[in-house]
This record gives structure tokens, C-alpha cells and sequence, in this order.
């Protein structure tokens, strides 16, 4: 029986899938999935999953009934390993399964420490599963020592929980500053303050030398030749795209899965979509990871893998949450040369950042209002005067027009 067939059952595939049955489609609808779980949110995972506070159940995208509804057929716990392009077929174990059209969302996989630094002794662990989350929070204790190894989102938003939770943490960033590769130094600056007023000690411009210990990791030694003791690691130091499928299958790779406007891979059959996939942007290429690109691209492609025609038009939007602050990042920041900060009474801020005349991006930490301002705006094309913005007098809402 052929049909479509989705390979990887994350938030990607789950959106693909339902918004397929959504358009009237009727076919045979597969997706398969390397791990056990129904297909679930990430997200929640670092923060209300690893404090406690959400249950797995309440991390599924869909009540495990809807699956059975819709008639897709899930395959969990199994790994596509191969792609036959000529016969067009996956192969699952000793199970060949045909498709019609295929979908790739294989997403992103956490990178790990080097086991030559120790990266492979017990008490290191990745944030990205439910199983590696399931893996740390037994020593997730009240006054245990945790190193977060990366100043990014995840490791700061790691050093949160644990710093609710009593741990001890500490912080390393081989950067000059954290977030650099993702924020302005004022955005750095309000986290670094935010983490030290909960007791987060945040070495920056020092990198990992090695880890310690033999049957379990005890601590680390920088690069400045300092030590730390630790009961527990946590490596924060990127994500790259899942593409070893596609590329062992001679589709085409940059910066992951190099799709069309479309959602299209260089096999007209195969198409893909969220973190694994890399795709026309503004006259480039880019990649996001995100779940706001993991669905919306996914329901163009589903849109796409049925005759529409779309070209997917990606508009940026991020979060984090840290302690009582949410952060909310609209558009892309690269190649912004000014920061225009709105500083609120109430203690919020927001960060917009401006290439020349041009408003690009914004970071808005505990500000809703102009988080969704401010992405109407760049959505829509609009710069307003950098001095209306800085204006904490300056009602938002009448930039809109």
C-alpha cells in the first residue's frame, strides 16, 4: 500500500501529518518515528518537564486517540536507514516500506562533548529528549554542583531550572559573552545579571579544557587552568541538522536538506521540512530551529505535496523562558548596526535592532505588547523613527499605521 510517508515524528512531522488529513487527503498516511513516545513538544522538556511540573502526557501534541482517528499509521521506536530513490521505498529493519511522496523531518540532534575530554563519562548528559531528560533528573537535587557547558539559550534556560531547583550551577562560555552568536551585548548583559541575581556563576571567554572523573564526572578543568567541581553536565553547545538519511540518499545538502520555495527537495518525490531543512530566503539560504518554522513550514509542504503551488514565506519568531522572564525574539538579527532599547516602568525591556534604516529584529524580555508590535512591523515592512520607539511615552500601536 502506498501513500505518503513522513520520516521523523516530531513537531514537524505531527503538523505535516495532521494538516494533510486536515485538506481532505485520504491516502495512506505513515509516519515513523526513532523514538517510543507519541509525538510530543520540546519545548516544555528544559523547563516545566525537567521542574516537574508537566507530565508526558501533557506533552503530547495530539490525545494519543486522534492518531487512530485520522488513520495515520504510527511507526515509533523504529529507524528509517535507508532511501531507495528508484524504487521509492524506506527501509525500516528488515521491513521495506513504499511510498508515493516522501517527507523528511528528521529535526536536529543535540552535539555532544568530545570523549576525549570526557564528553562520555556518566553524569554528562544533552537536552533534548524525553529520554535524556528522564536520564538527568535523578541528580537534579537540591545542593548538587551542575556546569552548563554553552551560553546559549538551552544551557542558560538549564541554569534556570537548576538554579530553582537549589542546585549549585556554574556556566562556561568559551565566547567573550554569552549569546553572542544569537543576540545583541545588551541582551547578553540583561541575562548575565538576570542568572547572577539567582546565584549563577557565568565564566565567560573560558573554554573547556577536559572533564574529570572515572566512573563518573567530578568536576572540569578550564582553560584559564581553574577547576570546578560538578556532580553533573549539561552540554549546550549547538544542534546540527539531522541529514545523514537524505545525504546517504544523494539528495542535495546546505546548512541541511536544500529544499525549494516549495518545501521540495532535489527529488521531486521527496520533500522536507522544520530544523532538518534549509531553504530560499531573502535572496540566501537559511535554516531556522524553531517550532514556529517546524509547523508552519510543514503545513505549506503538506499544502504543497497536494498540488497547491506555495512558495513558504518564513516569518521568524522565538522564545525562552528563565526564571519569571520570557523572552520573545520577532525576525532575524543578522547584520543589524544599531540597538534602540525601550526601557518600561513596569521593568520591561526590548531590544530592536536596526540595519541602517531598516527595523530587522527585536528581543522583548516580560514586554508582549511590543513583541507583537514589533512583528507586525517587520512583517509588514515598516521602520519606524528609532525615537518613537526609545519613547517609553510613545503608544506602540500607532507605528502600525
Amino acid at each position: 500500500m502506498t501513500g505518503i510517508v513522513i520520516v521523523g515524528a516530531g513537531q514537524a512531522g505531527a503538523a505535516l501529518a495532521a494538516k494533510l488529513r486536515t485538506l481532505g487527503y485520504t491516502g495512506a498516511l505513515t509516519m515513523i518515528g526513532d523514538e517510543a513516545s507519541l509525538p510530543y513538544q520540546r519545548p516544555p522538556l528544559s523547563k516545566g518537564y525537567l521542574l516537574g511540573e508537566v507530565t508526558q502526557e501533557q506533552l503530547y501534541l495530539r490525545a494519543p486517540a486522534y492518531w487512530d482517528a485520522q488513520n495515520v499509521t504510527l511507526r515509533l521506536g523504529a529507524r528509517v536507514t535507508a532511501i531507495d530513490r528508484i524504487a521509492k521505498t524506506v527501509q525500516v529493519g528488515a521491513e521495506t516500506v513504499p511510498y508515493d511522496q516522501l517527507a523528511l523531518t528528521t529535526g536536529s540532534c543535540p552535539r555532544r562533548l568530545p570523549a576525549a575530554i570526557g564528553g562520555d563519562l556518566p553524569g554528562v548528559h544533552t537536552l533534548r529528549t524525553l529520554a535524556d531528560i528522564d536520564a538527568m533528573a535523578p541528580d537534579f537535587q537540591a545542593g548538587r554542583k551542575l556546569l552548563i557547558v554553552g551560553g546559549g539559550y538551552i544551557g542558560l534556560e538549564a541554569a534556570a531550572v537548576g538554579a530553582r531547583l537549589g542546585l549549585t550551577v556554574a556556566l562556561v562560555e568559551m565566547a567573550p559573552r554569552i549569546l553572542q552568536r544569537v543576540a545583541a551585548p545588551e541582551t547578553s548583559d540583561y541575562f548575565r545579571a538576570l542568572h547572577a541575581d539567582h546565584g549563577v556563576t557565568i565564566h565567560e571567554n573560558t573554554g573547556l579544557e577536559r572533564l574529570t572523573g572515572t566512573r563518573r564526572v567530578t568536576g572540569a578543568i578550564l582553560s584559564d587552568g581553574s577547576t570546578i567541581k560538578a556532580d553533573l553536565v549539561i552540554a549546550g553547545v549547538g544542534v546540527r541538522p539531522m541529514t545523514a538519511l537524505a545525504e546517504d540518499a544523494g539528495l542535495q545538502i546546505d546548512q541541511g536538506i536544500c529544499t525549494d520555495e516549495q518545501g521540495r527537495s532535489s527529488d521531486a518525490s521527496i520533500w522536507a521540512a522544520g530544523d532538518c531543512a534549509s531553504f530560499p530566503y531573502r535572496g540566501g539560504r537559511i535554516r531556522l530551529e524553531s517550532v514556529g518554522n517546524a509547523i508552519a513550514q510543514a503545513e505549506i509542504v503538506a499544502e504543497n505535496m497536494l498540488g497547491a503551488g506555495k512558495p513558504y514565506a518564513a516569518k521568524p519568531w522565538f522564545w525562552s523562558d528563565q526564571y519569571d522572564v520570557k523572552l520573545q525574539i520577532a525576525g532575524l538579527n543578522t547584520g543589524y548596526d544599531r540597538i534602540v532599547p525601550r526601557r518600561m516602568d513596569s521593568g520591561a525591556v526590548s531590544f530592536w535592532y536596526y540595519r541602517g534604516a531598516r527595523l530587522i529584529a527585536l528581543d522583548a524580555m516580560n514586554d508582549a505588547r511590543a513583541y507583537m508590535i514589533g512583528k507586525r512591523l517587520i512583517e509588514a515592512g515598516k521602520s519606524p523613527d528609532p525615537a518613537a520607539i526609545s519613547d517609553p511615552e510613545t503608544d506602540l500601536k500607532s507605528l502600525l499605521k
